[in-house]
């Protein structure tokens, strides 16, 4: 079975799209990059580089790491973030590709939720495509609620991403998401159909 990304803007919606899919394709295996980077920072080895580079503030005096901290650093700073994906981004690709390889075999679907995936050639990796989009707006206003910020703060993490119109003209399928989970839900169940057609007449 095909190997698929799934990517997009920040709070365009690409989870809910999963959850989605997996609701039509049960069996369907998913690797969820977000999660690799959330137990990723937890590794010593990792803290040690996030350590070295962006100092001992973004931690506390027990040796959490302040995610929040951390993440209006990367957000307001370009170099800074790019940093921080040198030390995690290299992770993430040898465990999604490992486990890409692993169920290439399988008579499941393997889906790759990754965001950063055009930013570091993962593309390459996968047999297609999924960008879930939507309009500017809609993204802003499910940011700023999302973080707890304004719309001016949302729109600057925005824009610290590769523009989503790049991601759509590079894309094999778009989903766009300006309504209910429910429209959202008859696009995953459109696409999976389709997939599913496509691998029967290739065997």
């Amino acid at each position: 079975m095909p190997a698929i990304g799934i990517t997009g803007g920040i709070s365009t919606g690409k989870s809910t799209f999963c959850e989605c899919v997996r609701g039509t394709l049960s069996t369907a295996k998913l690797f969820n990059a977000d999660q690799a980077a959330h137990a990723l920072v937890e590794f010593p080895e990792v803290q040690q580089e996030i350590r070295a580079e962006f100092g001992s503030g973004v931690f506390s005096r027990d040796g959490d790491l302040n995610r929040e901290k951390l993440r209006a650093i990367i957000f307001g700073d370009a170099i800074k973030r790019r940093a921080l994906e040198r030390i995690l981004h290299p992770r993430i690709r040898r465990q999604w590709r490992a486990e890409a390889k692993r169920h290439r075999n399988s008579p499941d679907f393997f889906f790759a939720d990754i965001p950063l995936l055009y930013e570091t050639g993962g593309e390459t990796l996968c047999d297609r495509v999924v960008v879930v989009a939507c309009s500017e707006n809609v993204q802003v206003a499910r940011l700023a609620q999302r973080m707890s910020i304004n719309g001016t703060e949302a729109e600057q993490m925005i824009r610290s991403q590769m523009p989503l119109d790049e991601k759509i003209a590079r894309a094999d399928h778009v989903v766009w998401n300006d309504g209910s989970r429910a429209a959202l839900m008859e696009q995953a169940r459109f696409l999976v159909a389709l997939w599913q057609l496509q691998s029967w007449t290739r065997r």
